[in-house]
């Protein structure tokens, strides 16, 4: 079947929760693409590529280029979707300048896994562009420019970080390990651990390890304790609870391990993140 082609707006940026996507198997548009999947397991193509996507991925998708979603686990997956054209930037760079900001589009890379501190900054700057789009105060879309060059930045570096570490696997697939992200995204407040999983699916521990990395790009701690982490900074920001009930409701053992690994995902401690953020701690 031939793909369809969709005209885009200069600029568009939404959040939505969903089973079935709006769009039909094969398309493309005439615009660059980000997405950035919040929650969920699926399978994505994106021209010869294909990409098995879990929550903390974010994909990239050149204009024209045909791609396509294929939720096959049938689940409930969240996810932004950002689509913009070079004339948008148009106000704030010249042309030469833009072309060096969308160089991360032509590196023959397109998938890119967070770790939980990035994460949580690009939700940051994606809830901000959503946001001026709703309120549309004065300035709002040279705003929107603004945060749109900030995430461009940031995606360079990571693609060209000589590191790689951050690139997502690409044409490795494994449909148990969709079932397996599927099982701790119901169950990342109980006590996993990768050999109960492993007895679960009936699959050695040493091959789980392997194959979720290769399918995900995350190790199997990495997207739990991200996953965690996730669920807590929610908590953080939105409830009064304290920080031994959190560290309860997301899955850790102890307070300390969940403070310890806060702190190393995010940087700040799970006390200082909460007063960052406008929100005192009830002890």
């Amino acid at each position: 079947m031939k793909p369809e082609f969709y005209q885009s707006n200069l600029f568009e940026i939404s959040r939505k929760k969903r089973v079935v996507s709006s769009m039909p198997a094969s398309h493309y548009h005439d615009a660059y693409e980000i997405l950035y999947f919040i929650s969920g397991n699926l399978y994505y193509m994106v021209g010869d590529q294909t990409h098995q996507v879990v929550g903390g991925t974010l994909l990239f998708i050149r204009a024209s280029e045909v791609h396509r979603l294929v939720n096959s686990s049938r689940h409930l997956y969240e996810r932004i979707t950002l689509v913009f054209k070079k004339e948008f930037l148009h106000p704030l760079c010249a042309s030469r300048e833009i072309e060096g900001m969308l160089s991360f589009f032509e590196s023959g890379i397109s998938a890119l896994k967070l770790s939980g501190k990035d994460q949580h900054f690009v939700e940051h700057l994606f809830h901000k562009m959503i946001q001026e789009g709703d309120k549309q105060a004065f300035g709002y879309e040279q705003y929107q420019r603004i945060l749109l060059l900030e995430l461009l930045l940031f995606l360079n570096r990571k693609v060209h970080d000589s590191s790689s570490k951050h690139t997502a696997e690409t044409n490795r697939t494994h449909k148990k390990v969709l079932e397996i992200v599927n099982f701790i995204d119901n169950h990342y407040a109980e006590r996993l651990q990768i050999c109960q999983i492993a007895q679960q699916f009936s699959i050695s521990p040493s091959y789980l390890s392997r194959t979720f990395k290769e399918t995900t790009g995350f190790t199997l701690i990495e997207y739990l304790n991200n996953l965690r982490i996730k669920k807590a900074r929610e908590l953080l920001t939105s409830s009064s609870y304290n920080i031994t009930e959190i560290a309860e409701q997301v899955g850790f053992d102890n307070c300390s391990h969940f403070g310890r690994t806060f702190k190393i995902i995010m940087g700040v401690s799970p006390l200082s993140f909460r007063k960052m953020n406008g929100l005192s701690l009830k002890v």
